[in-house]
């Protein structure tokens, strides 16, 4: 009986432990740097520090690093977490140091993403992080995402630990950070919402989390719907067919958004820089029916996936300047099949919201931050109340 009973406990020690549920609370899609070398800081043995506002919460979170874009290996010195402060500062006792596989630092694969040992920080929706991450032999070409809308900042040496950086300086985009996950004790809906620049927020006040799916994951929370992640996967010039900035949104709809641990949804708004790039670049325009091909492309995949999928019309940009006659009758098009169709599981209106009654082609002064084309913050703030939440049940 010996044996028997040795076996027995043997399997009871290998048996896994209970289910974890990760949802993805804030995200930056990951990018190639395009900024010319001798327009890049040198990260050789620097810090870099990176807040992050969460959409909403869990018992333990996790880092994603993201090496995904670069053709060789990253070393990552040391990584700290913890609640944030203002101009990043660690409040105290919140310092969290990040293991990778069980240990301190790692090493990153070319074309690869890693993400971090789970870790003991309790966090409430809406919870601000900093996160700091030492490069030790610096990197000439990280991943990163291009625009933020908050400070970033570098400092000399290693200062994951510091309360404060010392002789900091502040860098636009996001580095080598590519998403922050919560545990739950149950799976929890997530969100992602994929667009182009008026998603990522070019134009939202920084450091501010006014970009619309900052103010939806808002909206959540005042409902009671504390659950609910949002991740945010919009490139600014980005674009469904053709390459932009960043890979098409077809070409990055299975890493971008199926591969987003709990993603239940997936909100579509892109087209505007298919029509206004084909003009400006005197192309010949896409059609309403390509550019609904590749709508009807991503419900198909989302669905082979169970993830539900909420198209969201082409805002309105009379004024801006890439914007043409025959443009804006490919926008109307594109904007009365969502308004109409039957495959996809919602929609939301948020060209109408945003519009001025007296010329719907035209973005209503109020919300239009200058160009014609991107919203401002109240924008941002009529694009997230235009949404009804119970399309994401």
């Amino acid at each position: 009986m010996r044996p028997v009973l040795f076996l027995a406990a043997l399997a009871l020690s290998a048996s896994p432990a209970a289910a974890q549920h990760w949802s993805r609370s804030w995200m930056a899609a990951p990018l190639v740097w395009t900024a010319p070398a001798d327009k890049r800081p040198d990260l050789t043995d620097r810090t870099v520090r990176q807040v992050v506002r969460l959409s909403s919460g869990g018992a333990r979170i996790r880092l994603r690093l993201s090496n995904e874009m670069a053709v060789a290996p990253l070393t990552i010195g040391a990584v700290h977490v913890a609640l944030a402060g203002e101009d990043g500062a660690i409040l105290p006792g919140t310092d969290r140091v990040v293991a990778f596989n069980r240990v301190q630092g790692a090493t990153l694969s070319p074309r690869a993403p890693l993400l971090s040992d789970p870790i003991d920080l309790p966090v409430k929706p809406l919870t601000r992080l900093t996160i700091s991450i030492h490069l030790p032999q610096g990197a000439a070409a990280p991943t990163v995402h291009a625009y933020a809308a908050a400070t970033n900042w570098i400092a000399p040496g290693d200062q994951t630990a510091a309360i404060n950086l010392t002789g900091a300086t502040t860098i636009g985009p996001r580095l080598v950070l590519s998403a922050v996950e919560v545990e739950t004790d149950r799976p929890a809906p997530t969100i992602v919402t994929l667009g182009d620049s008026i998603t990522d927020g070019v134009r939202a006040t920084n450091d501010s989390n006014r970009r619309w799916p900052d103010l939806l994951a808002e909206r959540f929370q005042q409902a009671g719907r504390r659950n609910v992640a949002i991740a945010n996967a919009g490139i600014s010039a980005n674009r469904l067919l053709s390459e932009g900035e960043g890979y098409n949104a077809l070409a990055r709809f299975d890493g971008d958004v199926l591969a987003v641990p709990g993603v239940s949804h997936v909100v579509i708004l892109e087209g505007v820089n298919d029509i206004g790039a084909a003009t400006a670049q005197k192309r010949p325009l896409p059609s309403a029916d390509d550019l609904i091909g590749a709508y009807r492309q991503m419900i198909a995949r989302a669905r082979g996936n169970g993830v539900k999928v909420i198209l969201a019309t082409i805002l309105p940009y009379k004024g801006a300047g890439y914007w043409s006659e025959e443009g804006e009758a490919v926008r109307v098009a594109v904007n009365e099949w969502i308004r109409t169709t039957d495959e996809a599981d919602g929609m939301v209106d948020l060209a109408k919201a945003i519009a001025d009654p007296a010329d719907p082609a035209r973005m209503a002064k109020p919300y239009d931050v200058g160009d014609a084309l991107h919203p401002n913050d109240a924008g941002f703030a009529a694009m997230a109340a235009a949404f009804d939440l119970r399309l994401f049940r």
